[in-house]
């Protein structure tokens, strides 16, 4: 019973919460025109005395008792009316932002459900001034100096507890799971989706850090990898059932959500996130259907977490004399242009484009797909890596995930390939956590917690790291970082 009113007790709380709104929205309606029937009767007072005193004037049948009296009362009418309208205009300017504070109620109510119990920090959106309450997409940065520390993150793979061990080994969060880099700068190089059953919970932590590491003068920047991108397109050959009990589950708080929505006088009516999607699909077996359309609208284009997390990743970033992409660039990447590769993602994504995505993102050749700096099976094309590093001034490597790297993170063609994917998903080998570190004097190493270190390669550590161990990378070559993980 104790664990059925705790589960009820949020919905008693919200209801209360909607009741009195609604009443108190009535009550002030009612008010209102309470007070425009008082207002128009002062009016008519107020002419009817005019004009009689107007005529007792001009009929030289009054006397100056009676104009004073009607010169008085002219005077008190039209500053009741005048405190009226004062009244009015303060109790507009009061409860014009009462439907907004409800449905921001709201929409914290949904994602504290779906998240995991997490609260999300404030933050400061760009406001669009036609409506100033609505968050509008933030313009992308492409490139950012070099910060003091910098950390790359490969491929989570739905696998929560994994990318907290990855973010503790950086010095990134606390036992709390609070941000803790200071003023840091991490990029996580994108597959964040499939895999794995924890994938929306992933998006709010990572969501959550980025306002924190904000707060605090550090930055948390996420990308798109290909299988962001396969399931804003629909292709989900990679979920687990279990993910796709979690976008179900989200579906529910999120319809849940918009019906209390509507309940509120002044509030839009939300949209139907199931617009558009059939009821049913040829060979999909009923169990897993619920689960694959709201999937589907969670994540195709304009849909509530494509626009809520995906829209804010990058595709290319540039930090410091280092370049990210999930799977590599060509020179006919860098030669459309980088900005440009980020502004008609984040316009696919928000729904601006169409369904299918922009042609750098399909293929073996995409931005998100490429291989031929990664695979270690075949040789990384070193001469076509130097032409494309050539075209983006300042920038001397190329970091990248997409392949896992079963000895763990490690580099090519001297130092300017660098690949991070180590594999650490449950779901995708449950490799041992790595995480690439970059220093202000642009000195490469790897953190790590592969206890074969311990005994190996000792000149290399780093007395100060926390956790793990701290493998230099020299430019003579990568043997000094092979992890058997």
């Amino acid at each position: 019973m104790a664990n059925f009113c705790h589960k009820v007790q949020p919905f008693v709380i919200l209801l209360v919460f909607i009741l009195w709104t609604n009443r108190l929205k009535n009550n002030f309606s009612k008010k209102k025109k309470r007070k425009k029937t008082l207002l128009r009767n002062y009016l008519i007072i107020f002419n009817i005395t005019k004009t009689n005193s107007l005529i007792s004037i001009n009929n030289n049948q009054s006397n100056n008792i009676i104009r004073l009296q009607n010169f008085y009362i002219i005077h008190h009418l039209f500053s009741r009316a005048k405190e009226m309208e004062n009244k009015e205009e303060n109790r507009k300017a009061l409860c014009k932002h009462i439907p907004d504070l409800l449905s921001s109620f709201v929409d914290t109510f949904v994602d504290f459900s779906v998240s995991g119990g997490l609260f999300l920090p404030s933050q400061n959106p760009s406001l669009d001034p036609r409506n100033p309450h609505q968050e509008t997409p933030l313009s992308l940065q492409t490139r950012y100096p070099a910060p003091d520390r910098l950390i790359a993150i490969g491929d989570l793979h739905g696998d929560l507890e994994k990318s907290k061990q990855a973010l503790r080994l950086a010095g990134l969060i606390d036992g709390s799971d609070k941000w803790a880099g200071g003023s840091a700068t991490a990029v996580q190089v994108g597959d964040v989706l499939d895999r794995g059953d924890d994938e929306i919970q992933i998006l709010y932590f990572l969501e959550k850090l980025k306002r924190e590491a904000m707060k605090d003068g550090g930055n948390f920047i996420t990308m798109n990898g290909n299988h962001e991108i396969m399931n804003i397109e629909g292709d989900f050959r990679y979920v687990t059932k279990l993910g796709l009990k979690e976008f179900e589950d989200w579906a529910y708080w999120y319809c849940l959500g918009n019906e209390m929505k509507s309940l509120c006088v002044g509030l839009e009516k939300p949209k139907d996130i199931y617009d558009g999607i059939p009821l049913n699909f040829r060979g999909v077996d009923s169990e897993v259907l619920q689960g694959i359309r709201a999937r589907i609208a969670a994540l195709r284009p304009n849909g509530p977490i494509a626009n809520k997390f995906l829209s804010k990743n990058v595709t290319v970033l540039v930090v410091g004399d280092s370049i990210f992409v999930h799977g590599g660039l060509l020179a006919q990447h860098v030669e459309y242009g980088l900005e440009r590769i980020n502004e008609e993602v984040r316009d696919w994504i928000s729904g601006l484009m169409g369904k299918a995505a922009p042609r750098y993102c399909r293929g073996r050749n995409a931005v998100v797909w490429l291989r031929k700096y990664s695979d270690v099976e075949k040789n990384c094309d070193c001469s076509m890596l130097e032409h494309v590093l050539a075209t983006v001034p300042g920038v001397k490597r190329m970091i990248m995930g997409h392949t896992i790297q079963e000895d763990g993170i490690n580099v090519a063609c001297n130092n300017r390939a660098v690949r991070i994917d180590v594999g650490m998903s449950k779901g995708c080998g449950d490799g041992l956590p790595e995480v690439l570190e970059i220093n202000q004097n642009s000195d490469l190493r790897v953190l790590t917690s592969n206890p074969l270190y311990q005994s190996k390669h000792k000149s290399y550590l780093d007395a100060d790291t926390k956790e793990g161990l701290g493998l230099l990378i020299t430019e003579s070559g990568s043997k000094q970082v092979e992890v058997k993980a």
